[in-house]
């Protein structure tokens, strides 16, 4: 307990807004895809994979580029007033989002909640770290991580509760980020850079300078161009499997298992007899995570990061191609492990390589950009779960195309359920029986060799990157 006493209590509440803001978003954004594009018998919206992957792919992506801006922003005006309006964002958004149907009326306010959350990204980081010493700073930012992945595993079990009713799961993010306005009364501001004489359009000025700064250094721009490929793929939990899953994915065995032994979550997190919700099994992860981080990292805590990387790439493309290559979801738990193990390995060391080939003077402006690659891979993720999956896995695509080539007609105006099960009904097959037939036909799961492909490349291109260093004797490996 002695460490924990040297932590002050604003580094305390920091990291409780951290796991109350987390346990919001990820509630929210695990849910989101199938959302989006869920039937609307079932409270989806009928978008398109395409619109999906436009709308999750650049407005994630924006909210991973505002922060460095939204960071100025604190600074000039305060962390505390900055967080009350990110607070306020955040929380009307949440409100207003499902009362949007169109696609530009959701994709306009998804820039109005991504806004919310870039206003609070960087202030808690800076927090963390204004409010730790480099005694305190590894457990400190330890404590972090522990609080984000708790939020992001809370988030989705307790959203998952009120699926039925799609305005619940926003209202119920909406009232957890309102806990925060509590929160924020305990908040004692840190020290900060007195930027107040300086004005904002000169602070984004500067900012801007030092953008085309960091274009110079070659070899950091091409190290986060390489990282790009690995958010590209990693994004795939949040933006293709939950789609998946609920498209293809036989859940049956885990129901049944879940209705003889622990019963509460049969009856709570399945929209169907004999089915288990898809944002349930895709949030392992976050389970998997929280069970194994510190094994994980205090295996690779004393490998170069590079290699770490090159591992953890690895291991993690392998695991998120085989979530998308069977149909059994006991397969799926087991590629999901792999891949949390390879996510566990890699994705803290790319922050700590960025502070060891950052120049001295300006390690803070490094660590800052470090969000170019997030995204890069926030945007190519929606191409993949847009556009490629649409054409390649979708299976409202699929059936229509399966009606056409036999012959079928199918009556105009029916909710995407309401079509599939027309389909079945016509050639006499059960659900089942018709996903299994157009499993075998149509071949979905080959979008597993297109997120393989992606994440062998960025492997290879770190293998490559790691190899020119090391030729010009770099010390930063």
């Amino acid at each position: 307990m002695g460490v924990f006493s040297k932590f002050p209590r604003t580094f305390w509440v920091a990291n409780t807004l951290e796991l109350f803001e987390r346990w919001a978003w990820y509630g929210f954004f695990m849910l989101f895809a199938n959302y989006l594009t869920g039937s609307s018998d079932v409270g989806g919206l009928e978008f398109t994979q395409s619109q999906k992957g436009i709308l999750m792919g650049v407005g994630t992506g924006i909210l991973y580029f505002l922060p460095v801006l939204t960071g100025a922003i604190a600074d000039r005006y305060g962390y505390k007033k900055v967080l009350a309006l990110a607070f306020t964002i955040y929380t009307s958004a949440f409100i207003l989002l499902p009362m949007f149907s169109t696609f530009t009326g959701v994709f306009l306010m998804y820039l109005y909640l991504a806004l919310g959350a870039a206003l609070f990204k960087p202030i808690i980081s800076a927090t963390v770290a204004k409010t730790t010493t480099n005694e305190t700073a590894s457990i400190g930012f330890g404590i972090y991580y522990m609080m984000v992945n708790i939020g992001a595993f809370f988030g989705p079990m307790v959203t998952l509760l009120f699926k039925g009713s799609s305005n619940l799961v926003f209202y119920v993010s909406a009232g957890i980020i309102a806990l925060n306005f509590i929160l924020l009364l305990f908040y004692k501001e840190p020290n900060r850079e007195t930027v107040q004489q300086t004005s904002l359009a000169r602070t984004f000025k500067e900012i801007f300078r030092n953008m085309f700064s960091i274009v110079k250094d070659l070899k950091f721009v091409i190290f986060l161009l390489i990282v790009a490929g690995f958010w590209t793929m990693y994004n795939q939990l949040f933006f293709t499997l939950p789609v998946f899953i609920s498209q293809w994915i036989d859940t049956s065995v885990l129901y049944h298992f879940f209705e003889r032994y622990i019963p509460f979550i049969s009856t709570n997190y399945s929209p169907a007899p004999g089915v288990i919700d898809a944002e349930f099994v895709a949030n392992f992860d976050a389970l998997y995570i929280i069970i194994f981080q510190i094994i994980v990292s205090s295996i690779v805590m004393r490998m170069k990061p590079l290699k770490s990387m090159m591992s953890g790439f690895l291991v993690c493309s392998i695991g998120m191609a085989l979530t998308l290559f069977s149909q059994n979801v006991l397969f799926t738990l087991v590629a999901i492990l792999i891949f949390s193990l390879g996510e566990m390995a890699g994705s803290p060391k790319i922050t700590e390589y960025i502070g060891r080939i950052a120049p001295h003077d300006k390690k803070a402006l490094y660590m800052g950009y470090s969000f170019i690659p997030v995204f890069i891979g926030n945007v190519f993720a929606g191409i993949i779960a847009g556009v490629v999956y649409q054409n390649m896995s979708d299976k409202v695509i699929i059936t229509r195309q399966f009606a056409t080539d036999k012959g079928l007609v199918v009556p105009e105006g029916l909710s995407n359920n309401a079509y599939f099960d027309n389909v079945a009904q016509q050639l006499q097959l059960s659900h089942k029986e018709l996903t299994d037939l157009l499993w075998q036909q149509y071949s979905p799961s080959d979008i597993w060799m297109v997120i393989l492909a992606i994440g062998l490349g960025t492997t290879l291109l770190l293998y490559i990157y790691d190899r020119v260093i090391k030729v010009k004797g770099s010390k930063t490996r």
